[in-house]
């Protein structure tokens, strides 16, 4: 038995997956991870098949030389998304009065293609780390005080393993296989350079804690129970997510999501949580 994107994948299911690859030789790889969703009943909360995780555990069941899939239709690699500063992303009128003495904050999701744009490209231009696409579910959101854009953020699936949340949370392996998705990962966090108003990233980060589950759950038909993020320690302290009351439970090794060796090979970062629920760890737990 092996686990592969949260899902174990006995002999039988290997044999499936080959029996169909030789009664279809022609199926390309996306009607074919619907065709295993389909036969497996494996989908989300919201009913929607896991069509892209499915295609992301064939691969690495390819990988581990367990199956061999038809030839990719993509014949190079993907390069990753390039979003060129556009005047649309310039610098704004400067704001520094503190965050009470703002207008009102809102969380507005992210919609349409040209919003979806200009949020990469401000975050491709202004964020240290970059753009980089978010796989699976995912929200991102514009943060408006009034009219004026004053900051970006986005949530997506969480880290895989990561053994100082593993024991904060308490729970087995297979708890940890069922109930992953019921935690959310802050993966971008932008204040505008242009805006110095004190506590803002707090009252965000507050903000977002009460309006994500709804969100969320209006999206994907469940509500998450925990958040996480990592913040690089060398380069930020992470005060906005203490004064929002996050919890610091320890620190990562800094080696990487596929890293083979136990060398360090990116930034060590700190681990910060935030429970949206009283009772997260016996839902967690469950």
């Amino acid at each position: 038995m092996s686990v592969y994107c949260g899902r174990e994948f006995s002999s039988d299911d290997i044999q499936t997956i080959r029996d169909l690859m030789h009664q279809h030789p022609t199926l390309k790889r996306s009607p074919l991870s619907r065709k295993l969703c389909e036969l497996w009943n494996w989908t989300k909360p919201n009913g929607e098949l896991k069509d892209m995780t499915c295609r992301v555990a064939l691969s690495r069941l390819q990988a581990a030389g367990l199956i061999t899939l038809a030839p990719s239709q993509i014949p190079n690699a993907r390069r990753r998304p390039h979003f060129a500063a556009t005047a649309a992303t310039d610098a704004q009128t400067p704001i520094k009065q503190p965050v009470h003495e703002l207008a009102h904050l809102t969380l507005r999701l992210v919609s349409g293609a040209a919003q979806s744009h200009r949020w990469n490209e401000y975050v491709a231009r202004y964020h240290y780390l970059g753009y980089t696409p978010l796989s699976g579910s995912q929200l991102r959101y514009n943060v408006f005080a009034g009219e004026q854009l004053v900051a970006l953020i986005s949530f997506g699936a969480s880290a895989w393993k990561l053994k100082p949340r593993e024991l904060f949370i308490g729970w087995q392996e297979p708890q940890r296989l069922r109930n992953l998705q019921l935690i959310v990962n802050n993966a971008r966090f932008l204040i505008m350079p242009w805006i110095e108003s004190k506590g803002l990233a707090s009252k965000i980060l507050a903000k977002v804690a009460r309006q994500l589950p709804h969100d969320w759950h209006q999206r994907y038909g469940y509500r998450p129970v925990l958040l996480e993020t990592f913040v690089e320690s060398e380069r930020h302290r992470g005060t906005c997510y203490k004064a929002a009351n996050w919890i610091n439970i320890g620190q990562t090794t800094g080696r990487g999501k596929k890293s083979s060796t136990h060398q360090q090979i990116v930034p060590i970062k700190d681990i910060w949580l935030y429970p949206l629920r009283n009772n997260f760890t016996s839902l967690l737990c469950a």
